[in-house]
């Protein structure tokens, strides 16, 4: 009789993945002790947290671990070099989140675009505008997402019905006329009136946002982050923010998070802080993250590549 592969898998999702996951012999820990009791002995293992050093050192213990499953596209908290020496295949969630995400960028553009903030602002003032605070239309505006993996590609589609004129950034470009590459964005930088972010964290895309990219961009321009808070050279942005270099700026993620009281960014103006929220503004991420799962069990099992298997090397 074959032995059944063993694997730790959080109990969050068992109503969704145990049906269809016959010949795995599963731990459904509730806690973060059960999952590092679990890890010891597991192949197969799913241990998100929100605590990020406690999760890496369960992964860390796990010597056992083939292939490791997480809902997080960013990988920058993931031990990287010991699932490299153990030979560990790593799963992402790249796209999992990308709806929401995309949902997130246009809201903080028409937010942006309409001055929201300032009618909420008068509402609370129990104020009557006599006139629009902005005027802005999306509407055949121009666009730039550095970064076009899943979520990229999603901000494309849901802009599009903006009629947008995007242009999308990618380590390797092809034939697509809207693709360009790593060594040409920051020469066009001077065209757009968005600036996206939703490239991975990597030592490569660390401070790519600084001083000089800023001066670069429209004064009227705006830039997004739903990528990582290291992207950007925050002390850079709050000068420029400050000095109206650029027209403003819409940050999901910053470094650090959370942001320390003290930040600058808090009261720059023109600055709107979602406080990564945009990937988890959904009801129905777990059932994806349960969905692609068990799709992605079948093809392990028959030894075939997985869905969203991440670059090591990399990392993403």
């Amino acid at each position: 009789m074959t032995a059944l592969l063993k694997a730790a898998l959080p109990g969050l999702v068992r109503p969704m993945v145990e049906p269809h996951i016959e010949g795995l012999d599963v731990t459904w820990f509730m806690s973060t002790e059960e999952a590092e009791q679990a890890a010891k002995t597991a192949e197969i293992g799913w241990f998100d947290m929100y605590d990020k050093l406690r999760m890496r050192a369960i992964i860390e213990s796990a010597e056992n671990l083939k292939w490791l499953n997480t809902i997080y596209a960013g990988l920058d908290h993931f031990p990287l070099e010991t699932l490299r020496s153990r030979g560990t295949t790593l799963t992402n969630g790249a796209g999992i989140n990308a709806i929401p995400i995309a949902e997130f960028v246009v809201m903080g553009m028409l937010a942006a675009a309409k001055r929201l903030d300032t009618i909420l602002e008068a509402q609370a003032d129990k104020t009557t505008l006599n006139g629009p605070p902005g005027t802005v239309e999306l509407f055949e505006g121009k666009a730039l997402i550095i970064g076009y993996g899943a979520i990229g590609q999603q901000i494309a589609k849901t802009l599009s019905g903006f009629n947008m004129d995007v242009t999308a950034v990618r380590r390797t470009p092809d034939s697509d006329p809207v693709i360009i590459g790593a060594d040409e964005w920051r020469a066009r930088l001077a065209e757009f009136d968005w600036v996206i972010l939703a490239a991975p964290a990597t030592d490569e895309t660390r401070h790519m946002i600084g001083a000089e990219e800023l001066a670069a961009m429209k004064n009227s321009a705006w830039l997004i982050n739903v990528a990582r808070g290291t992207l950007v050279d925050q002390i850079a942005l709050a000068s420029a923010l400050t000095s109206k270099t650029i027209g403003g700026a819409i940050l999901d993620t910053v470094e650090p998070e959370p942001l320390p009281a003290d930040d600058a960014l808090w009261d720059t103006p023109n600055t709107f802080l979602t406080m990564h929220l945009s990937g988890n503004a959904t009801s129905r991420m777990f059932e994806r993250a349960a969905k692609r799962f068990v799709e992605n069990f079948a093809l392990y099992r028959n030894g075939e590549t997985m869905v969203a298997e991440a670059n090591l090397d990399l990392g993403y």
